[in-house]
């Protein structure tokens, strides 16, 4: 049987993968701050908690915006890490020269069709869970914390992601990207919704991979967690000052525990 050779993008986003797994063990912790003393915590989905090789998701925005309005588009060039899936299908749609007025109307049928093709293709995601998630998941909910995913993801996209890498049991609550194309206020949203569940005093924290993750929970005044397992390094995250960094949530964990 003949097989399709993997294409150039699906090997360097393997190798991006590869490279995060193999970094060397590196953590910064702001002095005071107790990052496992959060009262709820808002976890990005991609690049934070899983990784999606055959990048199904990603495939589904040229597919949808295709079988909805006829056009074709191309995601290169278009910002992606740290971005929502809102603001991708405007920014591809831009980029290809649809008009706005045509795309408006367009814009609930093709979500509800990227949801639909991801829905279609779950047991083919094959996702890779980043280290530590789960661990780092067990030792924050066993201090009592609440947890929640707060992701550029669609809401189904994002729950069907979470419950395929077999991590459903942790999450409480979700914020997603379906009315929030902007990371502050998707964020933000996030966070009201943790104060309702865990009291309105309640200390939030933010953890995510991309530079947009620090700056959306800068936005919000809330702490963040930073690491280093999606498409930016440590010294990039550490850069912009986030109360902690770290090479991956296995070595945060692992500090901790090492610590007096």
């Amino acid at each position: 049987m003949e097989t399709t050779p993997p294409s150039p993008e699906a090997t360097t986003h393997a190798a991006r993968i590869q490279a995060a797994l193999t970094q060397p063990a590196r953590v910064h912790l702001e002095p005071g701050f107790a990052w496992d003393g959060q009262d709820a915590y808002l976890f990005d989905i991609d690049g934070t908690l899983l990784r999606d090789p055959n990048r199904i998701h990603f495939n589904s925005f040229a597919s949808s915006i295709q079988r909805v309005t006829g056009f074709e588009v191309s995601l290169d060039g278009v910002p992606i890490h740290g971005s929502t899936d809102t603001a991708i299908l405007r920014d591809a749609c831009r980029q290809a020269g649809i008009p706005a007025e045509v795309l408006k109307p367009q814009v609930e049928a093709i979500l509800e069709a990227m949801c639909q093709r991801v829905a279609e293709q779950r047991h083919e995601l094959k996702l890779r869970l980043m280290p530590g998630v789960k661990d780092a998941l067990r030792h924050l909910a066993q201090k009592g914390a609440l947890l929640g995913v707060a992701t550029g993801n669609l809401e189904t996209i994002g729950w069907i992601k979470i419950e395929e890498a077999g991590l459903r049991e942790w999450f409480r609550f979700g914020g997603f990207s379906d009315h929030f194309p902007v990371r502050a206020e998707l964020i933000g949203n996030a966070a009201r919704k943790a104060r309702e569940l865990a009291g309105a005093d309640a200390r939030v924290c933010v953890v995510g991979d991309t530079p947009r993750d620090i700056e959306a929970a800068r936005a919000n005044s809330l702490p963040v967690i930073a690491v280093a397992t999606g498409n930016f390094s440590f010294d990039t995250l550490l850069e912009l000052r986030p109360e902690v960094c770290a090479s991956s949530l296995a070595d945060l964990l692992a500090q901790t525990q090492v610590m007096p």
